[in-house]
C-alpha cells in the first residue's frame, strides 16, 4: 500500500530554470503522481527529466524531498514543450514522451523492474522527426487523444505540420499564418480539428479533411503608435480547448493580464473575458480535467488563479454552452476567481492533472510544485 496525499503542496527544485512541464496521464496510482519537465538554459547543455512523487517508490530511501528523478536525458536546445502520450489501453512497461524545440522528439520511458529510481529515458529508435536537413524551430505542439498517432508541431517558420508518430512521417504541412505560429491544439474529441495562434494575432482553425480551407476564429485589433499610425497586431501566445466542452478555447495576448475565451459556433468575439485579477501578464493556462468550465492561469504576478467561466460576470449574465448566441453580443467579463495562490516568483508553465484532477503542477523559477485544489 501506498500512502495517499497528506499535503497540500509538493515540490521539487531543480538545478535549472523550468519551462516545460506536463503530468503523466496514466491512473495508476504509482505513475499518476509523475511529471515531465524541460529545462531552460541558453546554452546547449538543456535537460529532459522526469520525476515521481518519492513517497509513491519503491526500494527507495526515505527522503525530506517532495519528488525525486527517477530518469534523466539531455536535450541540445531548450525544450519548448513536453507531453506525455495519452493513455491506451496496452499494458506495455514503458510510457512514451514527445518534445519539441529544434525538431520533433519522441522518447521512452523504460520502467526499472525494481521501480526504483533509476528508469532509462532514451529516444525511441533514435526518433527524430524533421522535414529536411535544415528545420526551423518548433515553439509548440499537441498529441491527438483521439488518434494517438497524430502530433501537430507550430513553428516560426509560418507553419503547422502533422506528423504519424507511428511511421515517423508528416502526413501534411500547411503555412498557417502571417508570421511566427506560437502555439497549436487538436479540439478534444476530434481527430481532425486543430487551432492554432501566432504572432499575426489570429486564432485559426483547421480541419485534416479540408486543409483548402481554415477559418479565422478571432483577430486581435491593430494598435496605434506614437504617431498615430496603424502597428501590426497584436500576437496571441497561447491556446487549449475546453476538456469538457469543445466548442470552448481560451488564449491570451501578449503582455495582457486578460484571457480570452473563445466558442467556435461564434467566430470574431470572445463569449468570455477573464481580467483584472492579474497584474502582470499571463504566461499560461490549463483548463480542468473534470469540471466544465473551469481552468487555471498563471502570471508574471506570481498568482495562480482557477476562474470558472459559468460563474455570472458583473451584470449577472451566465453562460451556458447550449444557449442561443448572437455574434455582437460583448464578451462576458468575469473579474473573481475561484482561488488564489501566490508562488515565489514568475509562473511559466501549469499542467492540471487529468489523473490526480485535484493537483495542479506549477513550473517557476528552478521549482515545480504541485497544488491540491
Amino acid at each position: 500500500m501506498h500512502p495517499t496525499p497528506t499535503k497540500e503542496i509538493y515540490q521539487y527544485d531543480a538545478p535549472w530554470s523550468i519551462y516545460a512541464l506536463d503530468w503523466c496521464k496514466t491512473p495508476i496510482e504509482q505513475k499518476s503522481f509523475r511529471l515531465a519537465i524541460g529545462s531552460f538554459i541558453e546554452d546547449s547543455n538543456n535537460k529532459l527529466q522526469v520525476i515521481s512523487r518519492t513517497d509513491l517508490l519503491d526500494n527507495v530511501p526515505s527522503s525530506r524531498s517532495d519528488f525525486t528523478a527517477i530518469a534523466e536525458a539531455d536535450s541540445y536546445y531548450p525544450i519548448t514543450k513536453v507531453l506525455w502520450e495519452p493513455r491506451k489501453a496496452d499494458a506495455r512497461n514503458s510510457d512514451l514522451l514527445a518534445t519539441t524545440g529544434d525538431i520533433l522528439r519522441i522518447w521512452e520511458l523504460v520502467d526499472d523492474p525494481r521501480y526504483g529510481s533509476t528508469n532509462s529515458i532514451t529516444t525511441r529508435n533514435s526518433n527524430h522527426m524533421k522535414q529536411s536537413d535544415f528545420c526551423a524551430p518548433l515553439t509548440s505542439f499537441d498529441w491527438n487523444e483521439t488518434d494517438p498517432s497524430l502530433i501537430v508541431t507550430s513553428s516560426i517558420d509560418t507553419t503547422c505540420t502533422v506528423w504519424n508518430v507511428e511511421t515517423n512521417q508528416a502526413k501534411t504541412q500547411l503555412i498557417a499564418h502571417d508570421s511566427d505560429v506560437y502555439d497549436v491544439a487538436f479540439m478534444h474529441g476530434s481527430a481532425d480539428t486543430f487551432a492554432s495562434v501566432g504572432a499575426d494575432g489570429s486564432v485559426r482553425l483547421f480541419d485534416l479533411r479540408s486543409l483548402e480551407h481554415s477559418t479565422i476564429l478571432y483577430e486581435t485589433q491593430p494598435t496605434p503608435n506614437t504617431n498615430n499610425r496603424m502597428h501590426n497586431s497584436v500576437p496571441l501566445l497561447r491556446l487549449q480547448f475546453s476538456r469538457m466542452n469543445s466548442n470552448l478555447l481560451a488564449t491570451f495576448h501578449m503582455d495582457s493580464s486578460a484571457v480570452q475565451i473563445l466558442d467556435i459556433r461564434y467566430p470574431s468575439a470572445p463569449v468570455a473575458e477573464l481580467s483584472k485579477s492579474h497584474s502582470g501578464s499571463i504566461n499560461c493556462l490549463s483548463w480542468s480535467p473534470n469540471e466544465s468550465g473551469q481552468i487555471a492561469t498563471g502570471g508574471d504576478d506570481s498568482q495562480v488563479l482557477v476562474w470558472n467561466i459559468n460563474q455570472p460576470d458583473n451584470n449577472n449574465r451566465n453562460y451556458y454552452a447550449n444557449q442561443p448566441r448572437y455574434n455582437h453580443q460583448p464578451p462576458r467579463v468575469i473579474q473573481d476567481p475561484l482561488l488564489a495562490y501566490v508562488a515565489d516568483a514568475e509562473v511559466n508553465s501549469l499542467t492540471w492533472s487529468k489523473s490526480c484532477p485535484d493537483w495542479i503542477g506549477v513550473g517557476f523559477g528552478k521549482t515545480i510544485q504541485a497544488l491540491r485544489v
